[in-house]
């Protein structure tokens, strides 16, 4: 898949540096694979959580932090939306 925003993740992992080994690991498991639904995002990711818009917030090392994505299936594109503590993401819902 097409990741598009990844600057906002180089710079989450510039502030937290603890989310790097699970940023990295993310980016390579959305390059080798290509997602048709939700249903496959939640086959890789238990614990993710969906909005409308095809909207999909994973938790980063454990709950701590938050990775707020919006996935077109059909163009293969992945946008990063938003990244951060887990605190600060339920101050944006």
């Amino acid at each position: 898949m097409t990741i598009i925003g990844r600057q906002l993740l180089n710079d989450f992992v510039y502030k937290d540096a603890s989310v790097r080994s699970w940023i990295q690991s993310w980016l390579a498991d959305v390059d080798a694979v290509k997602w048709r639904g939700p249903l496959d995002i939640r086959k890789r990711y238990a614990k993710v959580s969906f909005l409308s818009y095809n909207v999909a917030i994973l938790d980063v090392k454990g709950s701590d932090c938050k990775l707020e994505v919006q996935v077109a299936y059909n163009t293969g594109i992945i946008i990063v939306k938003w990244t951060g503590p887990d605190a600060k993401h339920n101050g944006r819902l």
